[in-house]
């Protein structure tokens, strides 16, 4: 998607043209051809950056404006994934863990009265996933308290959402573990129940769908994240989604240094009384643009980051589709291992833009974790934990206060035998037959019947 660009003389312009056509010219000379794949020799990443000349266009196209802050393409993006997702506003900020950061700050704020997150308050989570899901939650003072996962789709036991329930409770913050939907029936059923926060942690399923519609359309606010092995990149990057003008205002306040003033970066006095306002014990008349009413960070996005991640939302709908693809093509060559590994299910009524691929070792299988692992890696296949593994056995979460309902095992299985690869758009066919091969080879040898095959 190309913007039209600022105001500038025709000799600019066809500067500017020129410069394209170059960048254009180098994309084919320097990436145009991908190496050949060889087995055992090449890498088979678990995730990584899907581009073309597009994505260079974009960037260099931003950078040639020189305005180094988030502008005309950040503006376009916020729109555009606004509209993708069906929500009224998206705020960019600089990662998902931002996103997470600033989504869960804003319901601290004192304007949400009675409903805001209060040091002390309860927030019902997973200690099965990434820590900036949960850091956010400690950071505002509040007490998470951990519910066990599901060891096929990765998710919340959705039937210790009641026993998790106490008079401190405010919120539910979640994520969709490697793309797969948690249940949403049931979990943003609850929250309207007990009139609770639902804040859908996205980084890992942009695309995904429970009961035909989008994922981060069923809580009061939602998350995102943009960093290379996710399904879109800008680099760097993150956003909030929301279609509660009230959320919005907050989110952007504590992304933007906490200040109270809402006018975009390089527009004055959008409240026509900039020198106006009587706030705290300032003086009357201080200027807006440098009252804060929050705590708050400076979180933003360039506008070269936004021009990237603007031709990486033309591909999402591919990418999506190819995450699909190979992850249902592992699912079925790896079906005949069920008996040694968990295998991963989609949650019902789900349609998941998959993150990755996600196994458990069963503790009666002949061989462990460790083995299959360092079996992959040394053939090229790179893998991963899922994530923090139990995250209260992390150094970070020792000492921090929180409680668990109805046990952990679950999460310390994932932490102990479970792991992951990838499924992202550059898998190719030869990637994804040497993978099923190490599995068929290492597994036929830990179970006796090396050289035999594998029926």
């Amino acid at each position: 998607m190309r913007l039209r660009p600022p105001s500038e003389s025709p000799e600019a312009a066809e500067a500017r043209s020129d410069v394209l056509k170059a960048v254009e010219k180098y994309y084919r000379t320097r990436y145009g051809e991908a190496s050949p794949f060889v087995p055992g020799q090449s890498p088979v990443p678990y995730a990584g950056r899907q581009f073309d000349e597009r994505e260079m266009l974009s960037l260099v196209d931003a950078s040639l404006d020189m305005w180094l802050t988030a502008g005309r393409f950040a503006n376009a993006f916020e729109r555009r994934f606004a509209h993708l997702l069906d929500r009224k506003y998206a705020a960019l900020v600089n990662s998902g863990s931002s996103a997470n950061l600033v989504a869960i700050m804003a319901l601290t704020s004192p304007r949400l009265g009675e409903k805001r997150l209060r040091p002390g308050d309860e927030v019902i989570t997973v200690a099965a996933g990434f820590p900036t899901t949960v850091s956010p939650i400690v950071r505002a003072g509040a007490v998470p308290v951990f519910l066990d996962v599901d060891l096929q789709t990765g998710n919340v036991l959705v039937d210790r959402l009641d026993s998790a329930l106490s008079d401190r409770t405010r919120a539910v913050v979640l994520a969709h573990t490697l793309g797969n939907p948690f249940d949403l029936a049931r979990v943003s059923g609850f929250c309207k129940a007990h009139d609770l926060w639902l804040v859908e942690d996205n980084c890992d399923a942009l695309g995904s769908r429970y009961g035909g519609r989008l994922t981060s359309t069923f809580g009061d606010m939602a998350t995102a994240s943009f960093y290379p092995p996710h399904h879109i990149t800008m680099g760097e990057g993150g956003a909030v989604v929301t279609s509660d003008s009230t959320l919005k205002v907050l989110v952007e306040s504590f992304r933007d240094w906490g200040r109270d003033c809402w006018c975009a970066p390089g527009i004055s006095d959008t409240c026509n009384k900039r020198f106006d306002w009587k706030l705290g014990d300032l003086p009357h008349g201080y200027d807006h643009k440098y009252i804060y009413s929050h705590l708050g960070y400076n979180l933003k996005v360039t506008d070269m980051q936004a021009a990237l991640g603007l031709a990486q939302l033309d591909k999402l709908e591919g990418f999506v589709a190819a995450r699909r693809s190979n992850w249902s093509f592992l699912r079925e060559r790896l079906q005949k291992y069920e008996e040694h590994l968990v295998l991963p299910e989609a949650t019902a009524d789900s349609e998941p833009s998959w993150f990755g691929f996600l196994m458990t070792v069963r503790p009666e299988a002949p061989f462990s974790r460790a083995e299959i692992v360092h079996c992959l890696e040394d053939r090229g296949i790179a893998t991963r934990m899922l994530f923090g593994g139990n995250l209260l056995r992390q150094p970070a979460f020792v000492d921090v206060p929180h409680r668990v309902v109805g046990g952990l095992d679950n999460t310390d299985a994932l932490m102990n035998r479970g792991f992951w690869i990838g499924v992202y758009p550059g898998l190719t066919e030869a990637m994804k037959e040497h993978v099923v091969s190490c599995f068929d080879s290492f597994i036929a040898s830990k179970s006796g019947r090396a050289g035999k095959g594998v029926e």
